[in-house]
């Protein structure tokens, strides 16, 4: 039997399809491949087609809803940062000399497979924006 809190852990099934595309759409931008995609939404490959398959149908966890909500900051502040749309999508892939990223590329500390690594990533962009 689900209790009311495992129906409030999970997002509303009109918000999980549209952050499924937009999750889509921005992989599709940062030339991301499947495998680094699964990591970033925290799911099984299974779980992962079956979204891609039927977004509108999935209903997501609070936590890949967390997941999402970092990508889609990290998004945003490249774009506001870097206007120009092919350097915003590519920063992600650029190897970075801050200290957060230790010379590498900041997709890879993303790609980690934490929360906490997307995280940092979206502080980084926040701080830069000068939202600190």
């Amino acid at each position: 039997m689900r209790t009311n809190t495992a129906i409030a852990a999970r997002a509303p099934k009109n918000l999980s399809g549209p952050g499924l595309r937009t999750f889509f759409g921005i992989m599709e931008a940062w030339g991301i491949d499947e495998p680094l995609r699964l990591r970033l939404l925290g799911v099984p490959r299974a779980t992962y087609y079956r979204w891609k398959r039927a977004p509108e149908q999935a209903r997501l966890s609070h936590d890949t809803m967390e997941r999402l909500s970092y990508l889609f900051g990290i998004y945003k502040a490249l774009q506001i940062l870097l206007p120009d749309p092919k350097a915003a999508d590519g920063w992600v892939k650029r190897p970075n000399r801050n200290p957060v990223f230790g010379g590498r590329a900041p997709i890879e500390r993303m790609g980690a497979g934490q929360v906490a690594d997307l995280y940092v990533v979206r502080q980084h962009l926040d701080a830069e924006r000068g939202w600190s």
